[in-house]
């Protein structure tokens, strides 16, 4: 796909735009936000990226265009167990409605910058290194099958590394005091508990991107349309967060259906790199991982409805990669 920089700075400059808008509007003042409001943004937001689809889709030929409604398809998806693992965050630090906007909101912006290190990180192994194809295809099926394991399990901030670090380093407060990160008490510096919120969603961000970027990458080789996918479901996440935060609960399958997808791309990644060496191995084309990935979420979502209506105590978790038995191991927060 031939990308000129005028292509590239306009893209860049009509996330800027929409950034600037949602700080202008959605996330003006502190407050907390109605189920309506965020459902007219996350339509907003999906209106965007399905223009945009639509835009590669006529400009660049339907091959691209389809690559890029897989991968935005993927990057929707996963970011649903993003607004899982948040909501998790949320609740443990018991972060006043009003503010989580706000934090929210740095969340995205961090994710943003993170995965587009990422992608660039990951466009450059692939065009130089046709092994990393494999590697990619590696960290997805372990990833899934971790998450196969422990799809019943929530993460818990509190194992996080860098949380329990700074908290032997640095003094805190046990008060909010609104969106800021420190404060002075009897003359001391202390930070306040929205420090560790955001170290918390930050990691997140950081780990999180160790799997999307690689499961984008499995349903197009572009970063422009990688980079893409991943920044118009980002910029959705928040309403999207909004939305779901009272139906979380209700999506008892998601985290196992979407451990299916990863361990899906993962396979097709690595059948990928075995066809362009020995041509008798199946190639997975793009068409064909849009329907099963469709596929896998819809049948999560609608098993899960029937779960619930079935059965009214039992809840959803986000999953986890690795077993609370194991400390050292770490997890996805």
């Amino acid at each position: 796909m031939d990308v000129t920089l005028a292509t590239w700075g306009v893209v860049l400059g009509v996330i800027i735009a929409l950034l600037v808008l949602d700080l202008l509007t959605f996330s003006r003042n502190p407050r907390e936000i109605g189920t309506k409001e965020a459902a007219w943004w996350s339509i907003f937001y999906i209106a965007v990226a399905i223009a945009f689809g639509a835009w590669v889709w006529f400009s660049a030929g339907p091959v691209f265009g389809t690559e890029y409604f897989a991968a935005y398809l993927v990057e929707k998806s996963l970011s649903v167990d993003n607004v899982f693992v948040f909501a998790i965050i949320l609740t443990q630090f018991a972060v006043p409605s009003k503010y989580q906007q706000r934090v929210l909101l740095i969340g995205v912006l961090l994710a943003l910058v993170f995965r587009g290190i990422f992608i660039a990180i990951g466009a450059a192994a692939l065009a130089y290194f046709a092994f990393t194809f494999v590697i990619f295809g590696a960290i997805l099926i372990w990833t899934g099958f971790g998450l196969m394991r422990h799809w019943n399990e929530d993460p818990d901030p509190s194992e996080n590394f860098a949380i329990r670090q700074i908290k032997k380093r640095i003094p805190f407060t046990d008060d909010y005091h609104g969106t800021k990160l420190f404060t002075k008490e009897k003359g001391k510096r202390l930070a306040t508990p929205m420090f560790l919120v955001m170290i918390a969603i930050a990691s997140t961000d950081l780990l999180f991107a160790l799997d999307s970027i690689p499961a984008t990458f499995g349903v197009t080789q572009e970063p422009f349309l990688v980079f893409s996918a991943n920044a118009f479901a980002l910029l959705g996440l928040r309403a999207l967060y909004f939305i779901l935060k009272g139906l979380l609960d209700k999506l008892i399958y998601l985290s196992l259906g979407l451990s299916f997808v990863l361990i899906f791309i993962g396979v097709k990644l690595i059948l990928l790199w075995a066809h362009e060496i020995w041509s008798f191995f199946p190639k997975i084309e793009t068409g064909t991982s849009l329907y099963v990935i469709g596929a896998i979420l819809t049948i999560s979502i609608v098993a899960s409805l029937i779960k619930a209506r079935k059965d009214p105590t039992a809840l959803a978790r986000a999953g986890r990669v690795t077993s609370k038995k194991d400390p050292e191991a770490g997890d996805r927060t």
